[in-house]
């Protein structure tokens, strides 16, 4: 199972990757794995405000439907259509091109209740 060490993550299974007041989120591939097969991705609009923990997307597999939330509050300033095109992308690609939103953070201090990727594999095991 791929996590990678720079990123923070949920126990809702989002990564976030921060970088200066910008943060992109996805889903962990332990979370696209058990999902297995995504078949369509829906994304909240740009531009909305969020408070950590809000619903944000939906991401539905051939077997089941999950909401995907914001770890941390901020405005969505951009969300990755190419996944909306190619759901796909967050089977084959969830740290990368399977992003799923960036958000512009107001508090970088909300990070640090977030998981480690140590913690986050202690999590899913």
């Amino acid at each position: 199972m791929n996590i990678p060490d720079q990123l923070k993550y949920a126990e809702s299974h989002e990564w976030i990757a921060l970088a200066d007041d910008l943060a992109t989120v996805g889903i962990s591939d332990h979370a696209q794995a058990e999902l297995t097969d995504i078949i369509y991705v829906e994304l909240n609009e740009s531009g909305g405000l969020v408070s950590a923990g809000d619903q944000v997307a939906v991401v539905e597999s051939v077997k089941a439907a999950s909401d995907i939330y914001t770890p941390i509050a901020g405005e969505i300033i951009e969300v990755n259509e190419a996944v909306q095109n190619e759901p796909a992308l967050v089977n084959t690609d969830p740290y990368g091109e399977g992003w799923l939103f960036k958000i512009k953070v107001e508090d970088a201090s909300q990070l640090d209740a977030l998981m480690d990727a140590d913690a986050y594999k202690t999590h899913i095991s």
